[in-house]
């Protein structure tokens, strides 16, 4: 019981350390005007018949938890008065039913959700998943050849690397469609790996879930301040 509280305590602690860090390191853009300063596109990875990673010990499924994620991180980030776009808001898919290609309508209702948005940048949610069950830890993904996404995701992977156990120690380049179906800044954050027990059994709890939105939050800012 004690290890558990301590456990808690500490990343309550954490959070609330990000909050006070957030707000000192909030660009004056932000504080200094009632309208919105910038857009940000989070997309929640996954959806519909693609429910993505499955955990090996809960079942929990990946579309469910990036919803969950997505919408936490959507909170604290208008609480600060940025505009949030959301590419889904529930656990259906953006494909049309009668779809014969249901994965690739999919994809392409997003794109035109990220390039109707006017966003200055683009965080898509997943988890991560792989046939060795020791990987584990939370990585961020970039676009090849863009500066802007590199800087992006090293602020947020900096962050996690503070903040989250067992967070990979660099972000990656990635070759993936939600990155590079626009021109905007764009980020994937694979939260952790559900193959993994101890990241699965991580990634299902509400105070992690808080710590890792908080984490990405900051990291944000962090990048809209350099």
């Amino acid at each position: 019981m004690y290890v558990a509280i301590n456990k808690k305590f500490i990343i309550v602690c954490l959070i609330f350390m990000l909050i006070i860090s957030a707000v000192f390191a909030l660009p004056s853009a932000i504080v200094s005007t009632p309208n919105y300063a910038y857009t940000i596109v989070i997309d929640a990875g996954h959806g519909g018949i693609d429910g993505g990673a499955v955990g090996k010990t809960t079942g929990k499924d990946e579309n469910s938890l990036n919803l969950e994620y997505a919408i936490t991180l959507k909170n604290i980030l208008e609480k600060f008065n940025f505009k949030v776009v959301m590419t889904r808001n529930n656990l259906n898919g953006l494909y049309n039913s009668f779809s014969v290609n249901k994965k690739k309508d999919d994809m392409q209702k997003r794109e035109e959700i990220i390039k109707s948005s006017n966003a200055d940048l683009v965080v898509s949610i997943h988890m991560n998943s792989h046939s060795l069950r020791s990987y584990s830890g939370a990585q961020v993904f970039y676009k090849t050849n863009c500066e802007s996404s590199e800087k992006l995701a090293s602020s947020i992977q900096q962050v996690f690397l503070q903040t989250l156990p067992n967070a990979r120690q660099t972000a990656l380049v990635g070759d993936y469609y939600i990155l590079n179906c626009s021109e905007i800044t764009s980020v994937i954050v694979e939260c952790g790996y559900l193959s993994n027990a101890n990241d699965e059994a991580l990634l299902i709890k509400p105070e992690y879930r808080d710590l890792v939105c908080y984490s990405i939050f900051v990291g944000i800012l962090q990048y809209l301040s350099l």
